[in-house]
């Protein structure tokens, strides 16, 4: 008897498809001992068997993250997708210096949203990456931007520098309503990712900034700075830069309480290393490297040696990469990948939670071959998901999560001290220059 869908059935049916062999045995006329059977029983349990395993293939994929089995184009489309969710954060960009240096910061006439690369000084300039078409095609939902303060400045007129750069942050958010809103705390940058506006927060770049007064400190966080970098390429009174020795003063100690008590994030880039650890010692609140590397990938004195980023992951911080070759590559020039190397030591030392992303655009003139604008961060973090060891949540953190904990961390803090009631600091780096002290008239 032949069941349908049996081995004589199907050589039946097939005719001259079927093995010679099969056709013979089926028609009774092979001279050869005829094959026992199977019993079905087995049959059906090897298949079984074979169904499980391909499931198991296809499904292997899912488990982990969805990368293995995904084209570029569907790594694409996962992080936009995720991207409309979740907010990418940039932790460095300088654009706030290029309208300084290019247009006085006389900007009546400066149209941002209509895009800068065919407009000069800006599309022949290397170090210009930033306008709001590209931020958007980048899908980038938080931006610190650098009121930077030149090293020249120091003991002249830093202070007066630092407003004018809030200044036209401001302005320049202000001028541009319908893509960013000025956010100065965590849950602001949620709802206005919600909105689909670019959140923008205001750092400023270099400790010589505040002139040696907590008083100054102050008044930047009331005008909107959330984090402050404790030195630029330069020492200042109460901290030591990249590549010099010595750390915090006990100034700068008071400095960092005083950030802690306002909420404000310490900002490591650019730091020695003596300040960084004196700074986190100090610090009660998470601390970032704004935008620095791996120092076991590039060499630098502005990238993060391992120690450091083992201290950053109990401190409970981020480390912010870079996407400037020198600092990426030690070179002049750096691809995608090299940037991801970066990525991949500070998450390995440091762990997933404690790594973000600063590339420092507009700061730069030799930013990684596929990174070359603001528009490209969907290009990384697509790159990112081909590793099966990166989920898409890993991937969030890495985006902007990580960045978010900080801000609520850095707000939890500032709380709990001012339930407790603490003072502001008084501390004083000591005489300055062009300090005086008036008597009565």
């Amino acid at each position: 008897m032949t069941f349908p869908g049996s081995l004589p059935d199907v050589a039946e049916r097939c005719g001259r498809w079927a093995p010679d062999s099969l056709s013979a045995s089926a028609s009774g006329s092979s001279d050869e001992k005829p094959t026992p059977r199977r019993p079905r029983w087995r049959i059906a349990l090897a298949a079984l068997v074979v169904l499980a395993a391909l499931c198991a293939a296809l499904a292997l994929p899912l488990v982990l993250g969805g990368s293995g089995r995904e084209t570029p184009e569907q790594r694409l489309t996962t992080i936009r997708r995720m991207l409309r969710d979740s907010p990418l954060v940039d932790g460095h960009n300088d654009l706030a210096w290029n309208i300084r240096k290019f247009l006085h910061n006389k900007i009546s006439d400066f149209n941002l949203s209509a895009g800068l690369e065919g407009l000069e000084p800006w599309a022949r300039s290397r170090w210009s990456h930033t306008d709001i078409p590209r931020l958007r095609l980048g899908q980038v939902g938080a931006q610190f931007w650098s009121a930077y303060v030149p090293c020249g400045a120091r003991d002249r007129d830093a202070v007066q520098l630092a407003l004018e750069q809030m200044d036209v942050i401001k302005r320049i958010v202000e001028m541009n309503a319908a893509h960013l809103a000025l956010v100065t705390d965590a849950s602001e940058l949620l709802d206005a990712h919600r909105e689909g506006r670019i959140a923008s927060l205001i750092g400023v770049e270099g400790g010589h900034a505040l002139g040696d007064s907590l008083a100054v400190l102050r008044a930047f966080y009331q005008l909107g700075a959330r984090y402050l970098t404790v030195t630029h390429t330069c020492d200042n009174r109460w901290a030591r830069a990249a590549g010099t020795s010595g750390g915090l003063t006990e100034f700068g100690r008071a400095v960092v309480r005083e950030m802690n008590r306002l909420g404000m994030i310490v900002d490591l880039s650019h730091a020695g290393e003596e300040t960084a650890r004196d700074a986190l010692e100090t610090s009660q609140a998470p601390v970032v490297f704004s935008h620095s590397g791996a120092a076991a990938i590039c060499n630098s004195t502005r990238n993060v040696p391992d120690e450091l980023l083992r201290m950053i992951a109990a401190n409970g911080g981020v480390v912010m990469i870079n996407f400037y070759a020198k600092l990426v590559t030690c070179g002049e020039k750096a691809t995608v990948e090299d940037v991801v190397a970066h990525i991949n030591h500070v998450r390995r030392v440091a762990g997933v939670e404690h790594v973000g992303l600063g590339a420092g655009y507009d700061g730069i003139d030799a930013p990684p071959e596929g990174l070359e604008d603001v528009s490209r961060y969907p290009h990384l973090l697509a790159e990112l998901l081909r590793d099966p060891d990166w989920s898409e949540e890993d991937v969030r953190k890495l985006a902007g999560m990580n960045v978010v904990r900080v801000l609520r961390h850095v707000e939890r803090v500032r709380d709990q001290w001012r339930r407790a009631a603490v003072l502001p600091g008084e501390e004083s780096a000591g005489a300055r220059r062009g300090d005086c002290v008036y008597g009565p008239a």
